[in-house]
């Protein structure tokens, strides 16, 4: 055959004017030889790419400094040098009408579950859509339940993070020019766990993991907690910090609601901020905005001191979330639990967190409970 004797490694033969019209979309030239009916495909096409680079958002203190990149064969290239044996399979497919983007289906021969193996190609076989430009388009396409704050797919730019799921049985899909790998199936305790928690020594990383949850908490119903006692409960706070409390809100025309609302929105406003400004001044607006706008609105007597100190402990647990998906749901539930709140105090916030919970109880991932392995309960 006449691929054989070009030196060429990736020539293949093509009998179609679909073949033909594809890789010539892709870059690579064809070689069309009169009165035959087939021609040849050569992968000569080169892409400008990003180097390798550490990941910005999930950054480590130990840990590999390698992230992946917006083209897929450099991506599966670095699941590969992480994971050498051959039960590593990788399935290709393309979607999107427009775009034709190719995705990659990654998963470990003997460690995968086949159901679920099937269920994720089944759910993006029946993708239809005209383009695919990020893999957030397919990841609200597969997903178990849409309307649901909390992800049920992990998004990564970390190929050891890859590389460690899928040694757990799970399933990577990789999309052509994005960086962000997906990672199915998820529990709600896989979205607190940092890339960095098996790098570190077990008592360090158990309590640091500890601490993560105690301050998600602390993220979801702390201002809530505070308009609920200063506005219906007050016996249940010691004297001298009530007092306190009182003497500082003197002058606040605004009840604790109203005043916590407008300390929190003005707080997701100035992060929002920081996030979309040009990177060398983003942080610098973030941080003096919040202390300037904070301590004038204490001064004008708009907002009490300790409003502002509960906001503050409230954005620093919600930093302390590894997975910015899981922050935002977070932040967001924030807001109905504070309105709960102000109108029936700890009651409100019981049935809302009681809401939240029968919630997560009734969601899956791909099949698997979110809360495995609490909810349903296993012992090991």
């Amino acid at each position: 055959m006449l691929e054989k004797k070009l030196h060429i490694s990736k020539a293949k033969e093509v009998k179609t004017f679909v073949e033909c019209i594809e890789n010539l979309s892709t870059g690579d030239p064809l070689l069309l030889i009169h009165q035959n009916d087939w021609g040849l495909a050569m992968g000569l096409c080169k892409y400008e790419k990003r180097s390798i680079e550490e990941p910005q958002a999930e950054s480590v203190v130990r840990g590999p400094r390698e992230g992946f990149v917006e083209t897929l064969v450099i991506n599966t290239s670095l699941l590969r040098r992480k994971i050498k044996s051959p039960a590593l399979k990788m399935k290709a497919m393309k979607i999107g009408r427009y775009t034709d983007t190719s995705i990659v289906i990654t998963y470990i021969k003997g460690l995968v579950d086949q159901s679920l193996l099937e269920e994720v190609e089944s759910r993006l076989r029946r993708i239809k859509i005209d383009s695919v430009l990020e893999s957030g388009y397919i990841e609200e396409l597969i997903e178990d339940n849409t309307y649901s704050p909390f992800p049920q797919l992990i998004n990564t730019e970390r190929p050891d993070v890859a590389a460690a799921n899928l040694l757990e049985g799970r399933v990577v899909i990789l999309v052509d020019g994005t960086p962000f790998a997906l990672i199915a199936p998820i529990t709600f305790f896989s979205l607190l766990q940092s890339p960095e928690d098996y790098y570190q020594r077990y008592m360090i990383s158990s309590v640091i993991r500890i601490l993560r949850f105690v301050f998600m908490v602390f993220s979801l119903v702390l201002p809530s907690l505070y308009v609920a006692l200063l506005t219906y409960h007050q016996e249940m706070v010691p004297t001298n910090l009530l007092i306190s409390a009182a003497s500082s809100r003197e002058t606040v025309p605004f009840p604790a609601l109203v005043e916590a609302l407008i300390m929190e929105v003005t707080f997701e406003a100035l992060r929002e901020a920081g996030v979309r400004l040009p990177k060398q001044v983003g942080a610098a607006i973030s941080i003096v905005g919040a202390l300037v706008i904070g301590q004038a609105a204490v001064q004008a007597g708009l907002i009490s001191a300790p409003m502002i100190i509960v906001v503050a402990i409230t954005g620093i647990a919600s930093f302390m979330v590894p997975h910015y998906s899981q922050g935002i749901s977070l932040r967001m539930l924030r807001f109905p639990i504070m309105l709960l709140a102000g109108s029936l105090g700890l009651l409100g916030i019981m049935l809302g967190v009681i809401t939240i919970v029968i919630h997560l109880c009734t969601l899956r991932s791909f099949g698997m409970p979110y809360l495995s392995p609490i909810a349903p309960l296993k012992g090991r």
